[in-house]
């Protein structure tokens, strides 16, 4: 269980492993995962959050989309994208658009796990106490997590559509941060570079404000735990199936994606 720290106490807990981070994230993004583990893992990435910014800081919703913000960033050098020969092994030897409309609606499912998930941290002793629960801590642990489920299935879905994401983990990881952030395909001329590096453009504003219309629509799972988790998986379903159409749209314009701009 963690235990509650005074917030000027709060700085000086020790960094967040970055393993630990992303192994969460990872889980979290698999299309299989048992809702127990779910919510096993989502509270890990609570615990994480608590330790790397502080009790008081996650009270702010601001200062919860700065760690969000920052999260994804990290963790999107990571996230395991299969490749097509992959992809058809685990899905029947489905293809073409069949593949890509097994992709959109699985991710839907694993997102509305994890909001659905947020109702059930609550009853793990490990996680936090409720009353933190109450704040935007346990919603900026969620969006981390189906943020990364999104990625993954931009990510998939380029390669269904005969257009892999190339390139190193870091170089990858910023053509999914700003595909995401844009809900556009990807332009293979401009994968290069750092996230880092990335990230200190307009992007990571644009990533930022992506990020926090998210986080505040989604402000209604903090009501009721019940209540909360239904209308959190329901949102976070609706949102990924809305990202897979715009990005399979873009992928199957006979003319190529639209790129993304400079």
């Amino acid at each position: 269980m963690v235990q509650s720290v005074p917030a000027d106490e709060a700085a000086e807990n020790e960094p967040v492993n970055e393993a630990e981070l992303t192994n969460a994230v990872a889980a979290l993004t698999e299309e299989d995962i048992a809702p127990r583990e779910r919510r096993r893992q989502l509270g890990r990435l609570v615990r994480l959050e608590v330790r790397e910014r502080g009790i008081k800081d996650l009270f702010r919703p601001k200062r919860a989309i700065n760690w969000v913000t920052d999260s994804v960033t990290r963790v999107a050098p990571y996230i395991p994208v299969r490749d097509l020969e992959t992809l058809k092994a685990h899905h029947g030897g489905l293809e073409g658009d069949a593949l890509a409309e097994r992709l959109v609606r699985n991710a839907s499912r694993v997102t509305a796990g994890i909001g659905a998930a947020g109702g059930g941290v609550a009853a793990v002793e490990w996680a936090v106490t409720p009353s933190l629960l109450s704040a935007p801590v346990l919603l900026a642990a969620e969006t981390v997590a189906v943020v990364a489920v999104e990625m993954k299935l931009i990510g998939e879905l380029h390669a269904v559509y005969g257009r892999p994401i190339e390139g190193n983990g870091t170089q990858r990881a910023f053509a999914l941060i700003q595909a995401w952030a844009e809900r556009r395909g990807v332009n293979p001329l401009r994968i290069g570079g750092s996230v880092a590096a990335a990230m200190g453009t307009a992007l990571r504003k644009e990533l930022r404000d992506r990020l926090l219309r998210r986080f505040g629509r989604n402000l209604s799972t903090l009501g009721p735990f019940l209540t909360g988790a239904a209308v959190g998986g329901f949102l976070n379903r609706r949102a990924t199936l809305a990202l897979g159409a715009d990005i399979r749209k873009d992928l199957r314009k006979s003319a190529g994606p639209r790129v993304i701009e400079g």
